[in-house]
């Protein structure tokens, strides 16, 4: 049975599939085992989506299993929080994982390892300095050089990563190496950093430990331990493939897992990088690390997008080790399709004005109410009840006094239709001190309710809701936070931060039904956008609604 709940899309074929196709065919495994392996210093991002939706799927395809390991090699940077919003984020785009595993786990076994790499002479206590190691190094033209301390006897070696385990070296003062090959081409072979001095509480070990094993030689091991058999990272840690191999080659453990590497999702205008995001967040540019400007997973839920928006996502771009940006509008895409099928739909005027329909209540003006439909295709979506009276709110912008031809909405001596009702015609206009239009007075077409009448022709339908059947509510909406598509190549990306990004309306006049929408739902505003409740800011029976994505595609201006 699978591991995965609630969740039926395929992972489209890929190089990955094909290598466990052959693996399985040949059987050089019997079962697929993957994991995801964040390291729980921050929120996830849609780049850890789609290394989510790989896994878990790639275990959910083949009727395998998935553990969701925490990578808490940095105690000083990891926190419960960022633990608890992983497993939150994992289950809400609809996964289930095998296991719940921790590196922390495994500190015994690693400190183990450890010991039986200098037993054999291939790792040492250093003392050089972390600068001197970084000299010491090289560059990628010239090779690097033995550390001085690198021939310690296995005794001394033995003696002194004791007394690292015991406290008695300041951080920074010493570390264990591997001994590999200081004039390797590969930088990441040049005698590695595998144990340092961390005088941090862990935030499951507390302080039982004061040295702490670094990524590399920490995720080869939990991967054996686990039975992974099909390790996926990102290009970047193509050449460390190379410790990864050595490592579990010269420790005594039987299991040999593989990595493979795939190219990361690079999103148009987003920053993915934990630090930086941080700093937003600190910084208080941001409204959290759920600020529906972010590309968090809780970002992106506050803003509106569903799971199956997500995961669609993620199928669409495949897996492939070609480096790109992808636009935000395939993102976009996604979510606008989820949602043209699924949210009921809705009128609220962000920008009212009042219109006055000098009329009503004459000969064939008469209507107070009507019945319509809460999604045009989806019957069992249900209907709800719009009241019409002689005041509505129309939108500011659907209203000129003067047009050209191309002005499709409400303009003097000229007529439009107001959705699900009359055909008006605007007869004159008040104004406020500051010459900007308040008001607008119509004359109602008689009969014209869901009808055409001779001699009239509307060019454009307007949205409106009822002056005295609505309530005044706060709409969110949002632009890009940044203001050049790749805000984390700036020099400075604070710079780069778009000060116009959000938009607070204190007052939009919105469909009395929405009043009662819950924490979560989404609906069309109609002529406007897809909306959803805010999940931080709203209280019962006053929502606030987060602008989720525009009716249409917009091109971003960077």
């Amino acid at each position: 049975m699978s591991d995965t709940v609630g969740v039926e899309e395929k992972i489209p074929r890929n190089f990955i599939t094909d290598i466990i196709d052959e693996d399985l065919k040949e059987g050089r495994v019997s079962k697929v085992a993957t994991r995801f392996p964040p390291e729980p210093n921050g929120y996830l991002h849609i780049g850890h989506a789609k290394s989510i939706c790989l896994n878990f799927g790639l275990a959910r395809d083949y009727n395998g299993t998935c553990n969701l390991r925490f990578d808490d090699t940095n105690p000083e940077k990891e926190d419960m929080e960022y633990i608890n919003s992983i497993q939150n984020d994992v289950k809400w785009l609809g996964f289930k994982w095998t296991n719940i595993c921790h590196s922390s786990d495994y500190f015994d076994r690693l400190y183990g390892y450890a010991i039986e790499l200098i037993q054999k002479g291939l790792a040492y206590v250093d003392e050089l300095t972390p600068e001197q190691i970084r000299e010491y190094r090289g560059t990628l033209k010239e090779p690097g050089k033995n550390s001085p301390y690198r021939d310690r006897s296995v005794e001394e070696n033995l003696k002194l990563f004791e007394q690292m385990k015991e406290g008695k070296f300041k951080e920074g003062e010493v570390c264990l190496r591997a001994k590999i090959d200081m004039a390797s081409p590969f930088i990441c072979m040049r005698d590695p950093v595998i144990y340092r001095v961390r005088f941090a509480q862990h935030a499951i070990t507390k302080d039982k430990w004061c040295i702490y094993p670094m990524y590399d030689f920490t995720h080869c091991i939990s991967d054996a331990i686990e039975g992974i058999t099909h390790s996926i990272c990102t290009l970047e840690f193509q050449d460390n493939r190379r410790l990864y191999d050595w490592v579990l080659e010269h420790i005594s453990i039987e299991a040999r897992p593989h990595q493979y590497e795939m190219s990361r999702l690079n999103l148009e205008g987003s920053i993915t990088s934990k630090r930086k995001l941080n700093l937003l967040v600190k910084e208080g540019i941001v409204d959290g690390w759920d600020d529906p400007r972010l590309t968090t997973i809780s970002g992106l839920r506050r803003r509106g997008y569903t799971p199956a928006s997500i995961r669609e996502f993620c199928r669409r771009i495949g897996v492939t080790k070609q480096d790109n940006v992808v636009e935000m509008s395939a993102l976009e895409s996604c979510i606008r399709d989820d949602l043209n099928v699924n949210a009921p739909r809705a009128m609220a005027v962000l920008h009212p004005i009042k219109l006055v329909i000098d009329n009503y209540g004459e000969e064939g003006v008469t209507d107070t109410s009507y019945v319509v439909n809460n999604h045009p295709d989806k019957a069992e979506l249900g209907t709800r009840t719009i009241s019409i009276s002689k005041e509505l709110y129309i939108d500011a912008a659907d209203f000129r006094e003067e047009a050209n031809k191309q002005y499709k909405r409400l303009k003097l001596g000229h007529e439009v239709r107001l959705r699900n009702s009359y055909i008006v015609r605007a007869d004159s206009c008040v104004k406020d001190e500051n010459g900007n239009v308040v008001q607008v007075n119509c004359t109602a077409i008689p009969n014209s309710v869901g009808t055409n009448v001779e001699g009239h022709k509307p060019k454009g339908v307007i949205h409106w809701v009822d002056a005295n059947n609505c309530y005044f509510g706060t709409v969110n909406l949002y632009e890009n936070l940044f203001t050049v598509a790749n805000p984390a190549g700036a020099e400075d990306f604070l710079s780069t931060v778009n000060p116009n990004s959000k938009t607070v309306i204190e007052n939009a006049a919105l469909e009395l039904s929405l009043k009662d929408a819950k924490v979560g739902q989404s609906f069309q505003f109609e002529r406007e956008g897809y909306f959803c409740v805010d999940s931080k800011y709203s209280v019962v029976g006053k929502p606030q609604f987060n602008l989720t994505v525009p009716l249409r595609e917009t091109k971003k201006e960077f």
